[in-house]
């Protein structure tokens, strides 16, 4: 018997024994498997790839701009009466003197005249004492007057004098509000649509007759970043750009006006709210096709050096207000920080952060994070161009 059950156990186990053996290299060749695949990772992405070379750019750049006249005058009356005469058709051009109003004079004529009589009396006293300080002067030499007397008529010349004065002031007066009277243009200007008519009353230093301004030249304000004071200070002294084309006017209808213009100052101050600067530029007005108040762009022509670094902008992230591209070494890339400057159309200047030589991945770019395995696609890399135009 037990010869007998040693024989059984002994066959039950040589049956077993296969399929114990085939579990076991089935499970570790699973194992193996997923150990294989962790190891192997994602596919490389498909990305585009632009060489980096040094190049250089003609472009324009445009800034909002307001057309004023370098002169602009408010014409108010510096006398009261009514108006008696207008010189002058609306929208007229006119010199410098030209008559434009006049307010009644008859009242200051009259005050001229009382004042001028006044002081034709003042001085007529003035004579007389004049006389008898004369006279009292050399009696006072013998002793033949009062000393007393000779005073007072000193004291009496002393302020015929004064009452001289007094009068030749009041007519000055007179004759000023009466040159008022007829009010002219203080330079050679066009004027506006006038305010009041014939007959109507106006108050000295109140009632707005008109608004004259020059015409010829005009100028153009913008207001450009503190970030690019120094380039317009440079701009402002470039004797080039005060004869070519480097500033021209893009009107509301969107053509180009025909003469060019010039800087003609900077502002005094940076605008503490806007972190801006005024820049005023004058262009000629021949035709007088430019108003004042006209809402245009202004053009500016700018160029950079043919040593710039330019880089198709969708190659560009942001995040967080800073910028960065991929850089590919090898089969994998590597994200860098840049600093941007203008854009050009599609492209824009890097201005730190890559050299000549460098590739940057220009499609596929969402897909990608630093380190990441990616496959070139050389067909569809670029080159930059020597140069680029754009507006």
């Amino acid at each position: 018997m037990k010869n007998k059950h040693g024989k059984h156990r002994s066959m039950k186990t040589t049956h077993h024994a296969p399929v114990v053996v085939l579990f076991l290299a089935v499970l570790l060749s699973g194992c193996s498997g997923s150990r294989s695949n962790d190891q192997q990772g994602p596919p490389p992405a498909p990305v585009t790839a632009y060489n980096v070379e040094p190049g250089g750019a003609v472009y324009d750049e445009e800034y909002p701009a307001t057309v004023i006249a370098l002169n602009q005058v408010e014409v108010r009356p510096e006398v009261t009466g009514y108006i008696t005469n207008i010189w002058f058709s609306d929208g007229q051009r006119v010199r410098k003197d030209a008559k434009l109003y006049s307010i009644d004079q008859r009242q200051y004529r009259a005050a001229y005249d009382q004042a001028l009589a006044n002081l034709n009396v003042a001085k007529a006293n003035q004579a007389k004492t004049q006389q008898d300080v004369d006279r009292y002067t050399a009696l006072s030499k013998d002793d033949a007057v009062a000393r007393q007397t000779f005073e007072h008529a000193l004291a009496d010349l002393q302020a015929a004098r004064m009452q001289v004065a007094a009068a030749q002031a009041a007519v000055q007066s007179c004759e000023t509000n009466l040159r008022y009277a007829v009010i002219v243009a203080p330079f050679d200007c066009t004027v506006g649509i006038s305010q009041v008519k014939l007959g109507s009353a106006v108050t000295a230093g109140q009632t707005l007759l008109n608004t004259v301004s020059s015409d010829d030249p005009m100028a153009a304000d913008i207001a450009v970043d503190e970030k690019q004071i120094g380039r317009f200070e440079r701009l402002l002294h470039d004797s080039t750009a005060k004869a070519d084309s480097t500033f021209r006017l893009v009107l509301p209808d969107r053509t180009v006006y025909p003469f060019p213009g010039r800087i003609s100052l900077l502002d005094r101050a940076v605008d503490p709210q806007t972190g801006t600067l005024r820049v005023r530029l004058v262009f000629p007005n021949p035709q007088g096709a430019l108003k004042s108040g006209l809402t245009c762009d202004l053009r500016v022509r700018s160029f950079s050096p043919g040593n710039s670094v330019l880089i198709p902008f969708r190659a560009v992230a942001e995040q967080m207000g800073e910028y960065s591209v991929f850089l590919v070494s090898g089969e994998r890339v590597s994200q860098r920080r840049i600093t941007l400057g203008v854009r050009i159309r599609d492209k824009v200047v890097v201005t730190q952060g890559l050299h000549p030589g460098d590739r940057v991945v220009t499609e596929g770019v969402q897909r990608l994070r630093d380190n990441a395995l990616v496959a070139v696609n050389l067909a569809g890399a670029g080159q930059a161009a020597d140069s680029v135009q754009g507006k």
